[in-house]
């Protein structure tokens, strides 16, 4: 595809509000794209419509739950009724709760899986039918480094994302003998969004992203890439693949330091309310509209780059001693799935 192919291509973003959503519709903006915008809050869409329409694009805001099989249904028809066709379809909605997993409710879990698994399956299910008619489309799923690394006290947010990997896998699968139809999926690493204040947090302490987190305009960056020249697999941050590459190596050792960097930082963090977030109610945080969540993005070196460096390296000679003692001296561990 040309670079300036992506003009007039019909465009859906869901969980475009903040965050990633809301930098993925300012990019596709500036590339003439047609944008068809899906999220819970209408009128914090309706401000991100205005600033699509300030960059020359036409946006239509279709305030939508993705937890409902029937309000995606309708996000997909409204879609194509604007555009004429849906060229390129962005599932990106998510959220999570963090916490023991025996101390997160049930709802919170369930919650969680309707949202950030079944969200895409009726996003995927809404839009396949339509570009087997059009012969024709991409499918974008924005996953996370979680769905190659289970992350402690997030297990229904890792079940989640592990289960989108294998929904991809699936349709790409089934879809091997229509290659002019394209499954894409993005796996960034930490990123500065408000979704840290949107999620649930059961651990009464405060929660903030692992540096180095990076920005969102870089995930947009490389849907935008997607859209022109789509492939399977996008890895966004350093860190999603180096950590990605050491569970691969090691994955007894990687989970057991994951868990004590974490039970090291829940002792040194600041106490925080117990809160659903906007997890059940996307009212509940009327903050957080943002592209950015203020935690500081490293995209260029400075103090969080080299923090964050110091902790790949800690993770990944942790990860090898470790591997090294579980093994009896091997250099890794056998995988244990």
């Amino acid at each position: 595809m040309s670079k300036h192919s992506i003009a007039g291509q019909t465009v859906v973003i869901t969980g475009a509000s903040s965050g990633i959503g809301r930098a993925t519709a300012l990019a596709f903006a500036r590339c003439g794209a047609r944008l068809v915008l899906a999220a819970r809050r209408a009128n914090v869409l309706a401000e991100v419509v205005a600033e699509c329409e300030h960059l020359g694009a036409r946006a239509l805001a279709v305030p939508t739950d993705t937890t409902d099989a029937q309000a995606v249904e309708r996000l997909a028809q409204q879609a194509e009724t604007f555009g004429g066709r849906i060229d390129v379809w962005i599932n990106n909605a998510g959220s999570g709760a963090v916490g023991a997993f025996d101390e997160v409710p049930v709802a919170a879990h369930e919650q969680v899986l309707r949202l950030n698994l079944l969200g895409y399956l009726y996003g995927a299910h809404a839009v396949l039918p339509l570009f087997k008619r059009q012969q024709g489309g991409i499918l974008i799923n924005v996953i996370s480094l979680g769905g190659w690394v289970p992350m402690p006290f997030t297990a229904s947010y890792t079940a989640s994302k592990f289960g989108l990997r294998g929904l991809s896998e699936s349709l790409r699968a089934e879809l091997t003998d229509t290659p002019s139809i394209r499954v894409c999926d993005v796996y960034p690493a930490f990123v500065d969004t408000p979704g840290f204040q949107h999620g649930a947090n059961y651990t009464g302490k405060l929660i903030k992203p692992a540096s180095p987190v990076f920005s969102p305009y870089k995930v947009a960056d490389a849907l935008v890439e997607l859209a022109r020249h789509p492939r399977n697999t996008t890895m966004v941050g350093w860190t999603a693949t180096a950590m990605r590459t050491a569970y691969a190596l090691a994955p007894n050792a990687t989970r057991s330091v994951l868990a004590r960097f974490f039970r090291l930082y829940l002792k040194q963090a600041k106490p925080a309310p117990v809160s659903t977030g906007s997890l059940l109610a996307p009212t509940a945080v009327p903050h957080g509209t943002d592209v950015e969540g203020g935690w500081g993005s490293s995209g260029k070196p400075g103090v969080a780059a080299w923090l964050g460096t110091a902790f790949a390296a800690g993770l990944a000679a942790s990860v090898y001693a470790l591997a090294r003692r579980q093994s009896g001296g091997a250099a890794f561990s056998k995988p244990v799935h």
